[in-house]
């Protein structure tokens, strides 16, 4: 995602205080907006079968095999449940800060990939709810892993809610997966920034577990996680624009152009501006054909005869032999 990772050609190190706020506010507006959202269950219901019967005619298959092998393998079902419940909340939060701390210059780029993502993510939730496969009737033959392990977690019935908190949640927000799509932003910087093989490394195993454990524990369909990829993709779009349009609000309420700072209360952009007039060293002063300023003297490298500003600029050994015969000791006829 070069838009979305590329840091800024200018701008300041973020300070603490105001992103925290800021993400606070952005994730506040996104968990309430979420439950806002909710949708009829049928209309729930028929969104998550037609999302299958779409997969089965695309012959995709994978969330069945790993719901079985979920259900039937507590050693792999238990973690799984696990991870589907807090690496969402843990990694993401941990790789905004370690770019916040280590690679500052693209911490406001990624910031808002990540934003302008999740938002993208709510306006799915409210066009599309959709019913995961672990809440359609058994006959579809999904089993809900995590209420099966849920006396192993603080999970309950609600996904990844703390039990008897189920309530606090909306369970139809499956399309698109933002497990999928946060888990894909976090490997891609990763990825993009870690200088260790193992971060490097980390950087590819995180979304490709993380698309396995969404379909494995029933919580997402395949074409959940595509859509979830999909959506940090535009995120990543419009990163640009958004900066742009961040920048230009700012420079309206603060009064100064963007990329430009404030010293003793004036803008430096004037500064930033490069002169076009070549300042005039004369001072208004001019000198007659043949003198010269006081002091003046012409480069080695001009060849003798050069014409400068209609006057022949002579060689060195030619000019000192002139002044000589110009000087007051010359014979009258000399000069």
């Amino acid at each position: 995602m070069p838009h979305a990772t590329a840091p800024p050609a200018t701008g300041h190190r973020p300070r603490w205080w105001t992103e925290l706020p800021l993400i606070a506010v952005v994730y506040a507006l996104y968990s309430v907006g979420r439950l806002l959202v909710r949708g009829d269950v049928s209309t729930a219901v028929d969104h998550g079968l037609a999302i299958l019967r779409l997969e089965q005619a695309l012959y995709l298959n994978a969330e069945h095999p790993l719901n079985r092998l979920f259900t039937s393998t507590p050693s792999i079902g238990i973690p799984a449940d696990f991870a589907y419940a807090s690496l969402h909340y843990v990694v993401t939060p941990a790789v905004l800060v370690w770019m916040f701390r280590r690679r500052s210059t693209a911490y406001r780029t990624a910031r808002v990939w990540l934003m302008n993502s999740t938002l993208l993510g709510l306006v799915g939730f409210t066009l599309m709810p959709t019913c995961p496969p672990r809440l359609l009737d058994a006959s579809h033959g999904f089993v809900d892993t995590m209420a099966q392990y849920s006396a192993y977690g603080w999970w309950g019935e609600g996904a990844s809610a703390p039990r008897g908190l189920s309530g606090m949640t909306n369970q139809y927000a499956a399309m698109p997966s933002l497990h999928v799509g946060w888990s894909l932003w976090c490997g891609i910087l990763l990825w993009r920034h870690g200088r260790h093989p193992l971060i490097r490394t980390a950087g590819i195993a995180y979304p490709l577990i993380t698309t396995i454990v969404v379909m494995g524990t029933a919580n997402h369909y395949f074409l959940d996680a595509v859509a979830g990829a999909a959506v940090m993709g535009l995120g990543a779009l419009l990163v640009k624009p958004v900066i742009r349009f961040a920048d230009g609000v700012k420079a309206r309420l603060t009064g100064v152009l963007p990329g430009s700072r404030k010293q003793g209360g004036a803008s430096t952009a004037a500064a930033a501006i490069p002169a076009t007039v070549s300042p005039d060293v004369s001072a208004g002063c001019k000198t007659s054909t043949g003198e010269r300023i006081p002091g003046q003297r012409t480069t080695s490298a001009d060849p003798p005869g050069t014409a400068v500003g209609g006057t022949a600029v002579v060689g060195p050994a030619a000019r000192d032999a002139a002044d000589a015969d110009a000087s007051d000791d010359a014979p009258a006829a000399a000069r």
